[in-house]
């Protein structure tokens, strides 16, 4: 019997050694901090490194600071325009009161992503459609300083919030793509116009002028004839503006010539112009 028993009681020490240092010593990363219980009641935040504690009198709960990754799972809103919509997000947040993060919220990273399902629910509902697809950056921006506003009792700060999708049904991207048509018409028309305007402008400003000259007028004239002639054309009648012979018949009335007024100066003439090969 005596024999038996120095065969399992040393192995017997070497387990309860074991779990005694186990139980006694810990060691902690760089990012990682031990909140410390003595017999339930919060002590002290400790680490890294190592830490020491008094066995089954002594626990301590492990915290991550480094920053964590949340997906926020696709959540069906509904904008302030009654537009129906699935939208996705991506969370970022750290630990920055281990306390906090352990005593105030039973799990942390459950809790901060629930609220920021239904913050994100409730601030894109306040906003139409358009300002979610132009002004994303800015939601992200609302949604997050809401978060962190929340958890910040919590210990946990929100650092940033990404809208990552926004999924329309089929019959809204066709209305979508109807309106940006509608908008490219708009704005082509409007560009039209505002040229035709201008030509417009251009011609009063050299009608004005000419007007102000005959002489400019006249060689206006006889350039479009110019241009004229230039054509494939061999035969061309045209009337023969009553300036251009007005200095012939102020010359007939000095001479005491002068025709009468249904004379032939409002008949057409005709001028032939020799056709180019």
């Amino acid at each position: 019997m005596y024999a038996w028993s120095l065969y399992i009681i040393p192995p017997i020490i070497l387990i309860v050694g074991f779990a005694l240092i186990t139980a006694t010593v810990k060691i902690l990363r760089e990012y990682e901090r031990a909140v410390v219980f003595t017999l339930g009641r919060f002590e002290k935040v400790k680490g890294p490194g190592l830490v020491l504690l008094l066995p089954f009198i002594q626990e301590m709960v492990r915290v991550d600071l480094r920053i964590q990754v949340i997906e926020i799972p696709t959540q069906d809103v509904i904008s302030h325009d009654n537009v129906s919509m699935k939208v996705d997000a991506v969370l970022y947040f750290n630990v920055v009161n281990p306390e906090r993060a352990i005593i105030q919220v039973q799990n942390y990273r459950p809790a901060t992503n629930m609220l920021a399902q239904t913050t994100l629910r409730a601030v894109l509902g306040q906003h139409e459609l358009d300002e979610m697809l132009s002004e994303r950056k800015k939601l992200s921006a609302d949604v997050q300083s809401i978060i962190d506003t929340q958890t910040e009792t919590w210990g946990i700060k929100v650092s940033n919030v990404e809208i990552r999708t926004v999924e329309l049904t089929d019959n809204m991207v066709k209305a979508i793509a109807k309106q940006a048509e509608a908008e490219r018409d708009r704005r082509a028309k409007i560009i039209h116009a505002e040229a035709e305007f201008q030509a417009s402008q251009t011609l009063v400003d050299a009608a004005r002028v000419l007007s102000g000259i005959p002489a400019a007028m006249q060689l206006r004239y006889l350039q479009t004839l110019a241009e004229i002639g230039a054509e494939q054309n061999s035969t061309i009648i045209f009337p023969m503006p009553i300036d251009i012979i007005k200095p012939f018949l102020e010359l007939l009335d000095k001479a005491g010539k002068a025709p009468r007024g249904n004379g032939v100066v409002r008949e057409p003439v005709a001028m032939e112009f020799p056709a180019r090969a």
